[in-house]
């Protein structure tokens, strides 16, 4: 059987676009392939963290996993520092990586613009996703638009590797959704719907109540004409409502267009935002039940316990063939 692996940085409560382009495939790719999905707190560090919140949005982000469907029976859920080989890969991995490679990643140059000073993490940051995806014998990798760099650098790496000191690496695939991979912004539909846009009107959250969700799609920016029709250049606003309604109903395009012609966008938003809320519920309700519960410790017990197996046998083949530490006795 193949093997996923997928991490979610523990940054803020997941969006519905979280939802649609990651954790709705990730439901799906556990009955067919070996999943680990891992909660990726040492890659939140590499900006300030509330120590509190931080171990507070690991636990909701781990609840909300097994919320939308992932089955503890089925894949493999952990935290990334609870298995200490990420680290030590990572480490690895970074003596294998060039300075020049690291600072051409369109990530590290968006956040670090402008600032007077950013961590090395924040530069390091992909030797360690690198590692994350390497110690699974990973096959596929679903990741979104933005993250298709990191993944190439993760190829280019592990090829390296492996010709460098042994050929050891699987070398992943990427997976980009060809549905949903990229839901936009409510306030600004040029770019993606962030759980860390400073407006908090940009996005809806998988734990929204009912009349935030209302109010935040009521407010969507769309355009002048009342025209419900999908034209993603001319009408970005209206084209990224409809993929939405069209996702979560399991209705085309095409068929919402012909329900909503000569209608407003007033009525087209009410139904969309009915559609949100039915979608959302039974998640809510799963999440609530888990969040403070012994369940989840175990589950995440469990998962750990399962990483540490599969990754320690990893790390100890990345450090006979680099040479470190001391041979085994006969």
């Amino acid at each position: 059987m193949k093997t996923i692996f997928s991490g979610i940085q523990p940054s803020g409560t997941l969006t519905l676009g979280n939802y649609i382009g990651a954790m709705r495939q990730f439901v799906e790719l556990q009955h067919e392939y070996k999943c680990y999905f891992c909660i990726v707190d040492q890659h939140a560090i590499t900006v300030p963290q509330d120590r509190l919140q931080l171990r507070k949005n690991i636990k909701s982000l781990a609840a909300l996993y097994l919320a939308v469907g992932i089955d503890p029976e089925k894949s493999t859920l952990f935290i990334q520092s609870e298995v200490p080989a990420h680290a030590q890969a990572g480490w690895m991995l970074q003596c294998v990586s060039y300075i020049g490679e690291l600072e051409r990643m369109t990530q590290f140059k968006d956040k670090s613009k402008g600032k007077e000073a950013v961590s090395a993490g924040l530069l390091t940051y992909p030797p360690l996703m690198a590692a994350d995806i390497l110690l699974y014998n990973t096959d596929l990798v679903p990741v979104g638009e933005d993250q298709k760099q990191h993944l190439e650098l993760t190829r280019d790496l592990a090829e390296r590797f492996n010709k460098k000191y042994a050929d050891i690496f699987k070398i992943p695939e990427v997976r980009i959704p060809k549905v949903g991979a990229r839901i936009m912004s409510l306030q600004d539909p040029t770019k993606k719907m962030s759980k860390s846009d400073a407006n908090e009107k940009s996005f809806i959250s998988l734990l929204d109540d009912p009349k935030k969700i209302e109010k935040k799609i009521k407010s969507a920016v769309t355009d002048s004409d009342g025209v419900v029709r999908y034209d993603k250049e001319n009408k970005p606003g209206i084209s990224n409502l409809l993929s939405i309604y069209s996702i979560l109903a399991g209705v085309s395009i095409a068929e919402l267009e012909t329900k909503y012609e000569g209608k407003g966008y007033g009525e087209f938003k009410a139904d969309l935002a009915e559609v949100v809320i039915n979608t959302l519920k039974p998640i809510q309700e799963k999440y609530y039940e888990l969040i403070n519960s012994d369940e989840l410790d175990d589950i995440l017990d469990r998962g750990r316990e399962e990483a540490n197996k599969v990754a320690s046998k990893m790390l100890k083949k990345m450090e006979n063939a680099m040479g470190l530490g001391r041979k085994k006795r006969k």
